[in-house]
């Protein structure tokens, strides 16, 4: 299996430059720090900060077990913009730790884990491309919407990184 350091890479610095001009806007609208990350699309759906750090979870935990390394445990104690922005680059950082030649036998791995209260298994391709990228984008998708909605000038671009 192709390492999927690089994609999460990727994704998780665009994440960043946009949490960057949403702390921008923040400034520039004299919002008070702690409101931004309470930020949801509707009532019912998780507020910004959950969003980033299931973003950052997915990416980690995708890297960890298709490399067969224990998953970091990372506390989800942030409150303000900064602080997302740190959780992001501790996921990088972590990411950045894997090497590609750690995923060479990954596609004989089946993938075990807890969603709530069920426990979901996987062949680690059907892991990858049906479980954990899929839900990596929902939450940066999900970033990425609570920000627009709600006036960070962000655009296709940003959430592209290109």
């Amino acid at each position: 299996m192709q390492s999927p350091v690089p994609v999460f890479t990727h994704s998780l610095t665009a994440l960043s430059k946009i949490l960057e001009k949403a702390e921008a806007h923040q400034a520039a609208k004299n919002i008070k720090p702690e409101v931004m990350p309470q930020l949801r699309l509707i009532a019912d759906m998780l507020p910004l900060w959950r969003q980033v750090t299931i973003a950052c979870d997915h990416a980690k935990g995708a890297c960890a077990r298709l490399a067969g390394l224990p998953v970091p445990s990372f506390a989800d104690s942030e409150t303000t913009l900064a602080e997302l922005k740190d959780r992001v680059a501790k996921t990088l950082e972590f990411i950045a730790t894997v090497p590609a030649e750690a995923f060479k036998d990954a596609e004989a791995l089946t993938i075990t884990l807890k969603a709530g209260p069920r426990e979901l298994s996987f062949p680690a391709s059907d892991y990858y491309h049906l479980f954990a990228v899929p839900n990596f984008y929902f939450h940066m998708s999900t970033c990425y919407a609570i920000l627009r909605a709600n006036g960070v000038e962000i655009g296709k671009t940003d959430f592209l990184g290109a």
